[in-house]
């Protein structure tokens, strides 16, 4: 099987009403322990379209289109933690779930990190793919300094442009299905143009959020079992300043959240999911059955 395709086990896609914004979220079934999968910033619920197959046998698998993302209601507000972390809550309560482990990759792990401390009696366990670590309060920029580096990705082009360009940076991982994946995250323009769906103004909101609530403020705060799942740096990139500071920021949050451990998927991208679905899979499930151990 090629690392890039998953069993053919679709989703169901589903609605829920969740306070002012109708929630679109993709539905695995499974009859084993809840997981509500959160996904990253100008990303979609298909982000775990390879990885959730391979979970569906032993879990129930939830993952939705988070406000202003996919197919979920563009509302104008509550890009905020506590917003977000209702919106999560609010499709338990729909689902009627009083518990599940919630796992979030890139900006979803703060959203996952934000509803394990502020709603503890609702997770079991909480899982960051590669995300949600924090350089902590010691380093603090202006708002001023983060906004101008906080532009949207550039999409430009038209769709086959955008293909052609991801084409290229994923060649080590592209397939159909990871085609299909990255056209949920944007739409074509009236003039032809591939946009981001989410939408500039609430991008901005969300990076605001980022920077008054950083992720560390939630550490302390996180009392459930947690698994921190960073990328290891690509062959390319390993031995960087960038690479350095990523593992110090893995170490400081492994010690700051007390009952965490680390797993480091070598070799591999940020967007783990289309590079190794079937690793992180599998690391997702050893850790939620505690069958072995898993060093950092």
């Amino acid at each position: 099987m090629n690392k890039s395709e998953a069993p053919d086990r679709s989703p169901s896609e589903c609605w829920a009403n969740i306070g002012e914004i109708m929630v679109r979220y993709l539905d695995w079934g499974g009859q084993g322990e809840p997981i509500i999968l959160l996904h990253g910033l100008a990303s979609s619920a298909h982000w775990y379209d390879l990885v959730a197959p391979h979970l569906k046998d032993n879990f129930r698998i939830i993952a939705p289109d988070q406000r202003g993302h996919g197919q979920t209601t563009q509302a104008g507000s509550g890009y905020d933690w506590g917003t977000l972390t209702k919106d999560v809550v609010g499709l338990m309560d729909q689902l009627d779930l009083p518990k599940a482990a919630v796992f979030g990759h890139s900006w979803g792990a703060t959203v996952a990190l934000n509803v394990a401390a502020r709603v503890p009696d609702r997770v079991n366990a909480l899982g960051l793919i590669d995300g949600g670590t924090s350089r902590g309060p010691d380093v603090r920029e202006s708002w001023e300094e983060v906004r101008a580096r906080a532009r949207p990705r550039d999409i430009s082009g038209t769709r086959e442009e955008f293909l052609g360009r991801l084409r290229t940076q994923l060649s080590f991982c592209w397939s159909d299905q990871v085609e299909r994946i990255v056209q949920t995250m944007v739409y074509e323009d009236g003039e032809g143009v591939m946009q981001d769906i989410l939408r500039p103004e609430n991008h901005i909101q969300v990076m605001r959020a980022m920077w008054e609530e950083p992720a560390s403020q939630s550490y302390p705060n996180i009392g459930c079992p947690t698994l921190i799942i960073p990328a290891g740096p690509t062959p390319q990139r390993a031995g960087t300043e960038r690479a350095r500071l990523k593992q110090e920021r893995v170490e400081a949050t492994q010690q700051a959240i007390k009952n965490s451990r680390v797993y480091w998927i070598p070799e591999t991208i940020h967007d783990i999911g289309y590079d190794k679905p079937e690793e992180l899979a599998r690391v997702m499930r050893e850790f939620l059955d505690g069958r072995s151990p898993i060093l950092s």
